[in-house]
């Protein structure tokens, strides 16, 4: 009879999912990703993994204990931060850059504003355009070990010289140490995916305009499209990072809307921009840009204005 009478605020009905379980997901799935780029580069990638992510764990703890807050290390979320910003590193990144990158995420991106789920970017992605504007010759240094020295597949597109998909597709390319193999990525989206961790409409949207826009205003063969579909971080952003629960809308019509405004941007600055690449400011403006996406993709409520349905 106690429990019949159980008297409680909402919401009434929870779910047994906590932030702990999702980040643990997130994690695993990008265990594919973070071992072949370590077996693809070599120990350096791994000792740049583990430098990101002791400082984002290291950042949160200190920052924590001096401003006498709870202490959250444990739900998981500066470790998948650690490892998201590690991923987007190049391997033979110095390792000062990537642990200062750490600290810039959680303490200016997350702590700052409040928090798990109160920061207005991703902090991972946030991190590394930071990085990026600070230390551009560094973070666009691909050059490691003879076997993937050399230009990445999307500058050397943009050069108009031929790519090799299959090569993009495994992972035998330049790049960062996590963009490289697609088979890599998709493992673990189709995990978080089997996990229901993320849905398909973010991904989904932002990955096909991104090909209607390439063939539309780049090349119109297949063979090019596909090669920026594969080649970047665009596979890698798509699944991990679009998806971040704090920074995305929460209507599905908002998801879709959100992925075809990443698709266009990141269109918009491979094709037309100075640089290869563009998916880190595209998921970025985009995460600006969430409130006036979820402004108006939020149904009315019944009634309201009139409105019946």
């Amino acid at each position: 009879m106690s429990d019949l009478l159980n008297v409680s605020s909402s919401p009434h009905i929870r779910s047994r999912v906590t932030t702990r379980n999702l980040m643990l997901d997130v994690a695993i799935a990008m265990l594919p990703a973070a071992g072949y780029g370590i077996y693809h580069f070599g120990i350096k990638a791994a000792l740049v993994l583990l430098v990101s992510v002791l400082a984002c764990v290291l950042s949160e703890y200190v920052f924590e204990t001096l401003m006498k807050k709870p202490i959250t290390v444990s739900d998981g979320s500066a470790l998948v931060t650690g490892m998201i910003l590690g991923l987007n590193m190049p391997p033979a990144i110095p390792l000062w850059i990537p642990f200062l990158g750490g600290v810039f995420a959680i303490i200016v991106v997350k702590q700052l504003y409040g928090g798990l789920g109160q920061n207005f970017m991703n902090p991972a992605l946030a991190a590394r355009c930071f990085l990026m504007i600070s230390f551009a010759g560094k973070m666009t240094d691909f050059t490691y070990r003879d076997v993937v020295a050399g230009a990445t597949p999307l500058a050397a597109l943009k050069a108009e010289q031929n790519v090799n998909i299959t090569a993009m597709f495994i992972g035998r390319i330049s790049g960062t140490i996590g963009e490289v193999s697609v088979i890599a990525l998709l493992l673990g989206a189709v995990y978080l995916l089997f996990k229901k961790v993320i849905s398909i409409e973010i991904p989904g949207a932002y990955i096909l305009t991104v090909a209607v826009f390439v063939f539309v205003f780049g090349h119109q063969n297949i063979p090019y499209v596909l090669a920026h579909l594969c080649g970047g971080g665009l596979i890698f952003g798509a699944f991990f990072m679009a998806t971040d629960y704090a920074t995305t809308p929460v209507t599905p019509r908002g998801k879709i809307l959100f992925g075809i405004l990443l698709g266009v941007l990141t269109g918009l600055f491979r094709l037309f921009g100075s640089t290869a690449e563009g998916v880190s400011y595209a998921i970025i403006i985009g995460n600006i840009l969430v409130p006036l996406i979820e402004k108006v993709s939020l149904p009315a409520a019944f009634g309201k204005e009139g409105k019946v349905r």
